[in-house]
Order: C-alpha cells, then structure tokens, then sequence
C-alpha cells in the first residue's frame, strides 16, 4: 500500500470531491436546486457560475461542499431527502470496496463511517434530523439537542475507556 504523501493527499481530495459529486447528483435528480459547489474552506479564491450554479475554490484546500436549496428539500418526500443526504455517504462505500485494500479505499471507508457518526452538520447528524422531525412532526428541541450532544459524549465515553 502506497502511503506517500502525494497518494494521501490526491486520495483525500478525490475521496471529498467525489462524496460531494454524489450530493450533488442525487440532489439534481431529485430535482432539488445547487445554488453552489466547491472545493476548499475560507475566502473565495475564484469562481466561475455554469447553468445557475456557482463553483468556486477557496483560500484554504481542505474538505469540499454543495450548498442545496434546502427549503427544496425539505418540501420532498422522506426518502428523497434521505437519499440525498446520503448520496455521499453511499458514495464513499462504493469506492471503499472498490479500492479496497488501496489507501483510498481505507479513506473513503473512514469518511463513510466518520459521515455516519451523528456530528453537528455532518450527513448522520443531518438524516437524524430528518427523521426527528417527521416523527416529532416538527422541531422537538430537546431531541434535537440530545441527539446533536449524542456524538460528544460518545467521543467522551471511548476516550474515558481508552485511558482507564
């Protein structure tokens, strides 16, 4: 297995970017608008806007994201905010098995699983959501909260246990 740091690096971008093109695909054939794509965090390097969709680069050349209309996809049926919720995730399973046994297998497994985790606005904490709210009908705070603190106190608990 190849560990040097141009493949960790390519492997990474191309595991992020892909994750995101799932979103994006699964959002766009759900019919769901992309106001925005792009690569990297912080100020906006340059952009270019193809067919009412912005795609832009920024200062910082970590992570990558699609901004969805999310009043859209909130109006769509359950299953299709589920799918593309998590398209990426699928995504990342699907590469995992394909270069398995390769480093990008091993990171799209990781940002697989670490999606699924329910962390603050990431997919797991975002398809949690979405199911809260149908069968709350609506927000229920104190699910919400619980339910976003949920994955801290897990981290805690797995850190207690690995010092003890």
């Amino acid at each position: 297995m190849d560990v040097s740091a141009p493949n960790i690096i390519l492997s990474l971008l191309a595991a992020l970017i892909l994750h995101e093109l799932g979103h994006f695909i699964a959002a766009r054939a759900c019919g769901i608008s992309v106001m925005q794509a792009g690569f990297g965090w912080g100020p906006k390097l340059f952009g270019t806007q193809v067919g009412g969709i912005e795609y832009c680069f920024r200062l910082l050349p970590v992570g990558a994201y699609v901004r969805l209309d999310m009043a859209e996809l909130q109006k769509r049926p359950l299953i299709q905010q589920l799918i593309v919720l998590l398209a990426g995730v699928a995504v990342n399973l699907v590469l995992a098995f394909i270069g398995w046994g390769s480093f990008f297998g091993i990171i799209n497994l990781a940002l697989a699983i670490g999606n699924l985790f329910p962390l603050y606005q990431f997919d797991g904490w975002k398809t949690g959501m979405v199911i809260f709210r149908r069968i709350f009908k609506g927000k229920n705070p104190l699910v919400e909260w619980c339910f976003t603190i949920s994955a801290g106190l897990i981290g805690l608990a797995i850190f207690a246990g690995a010092l003890l």
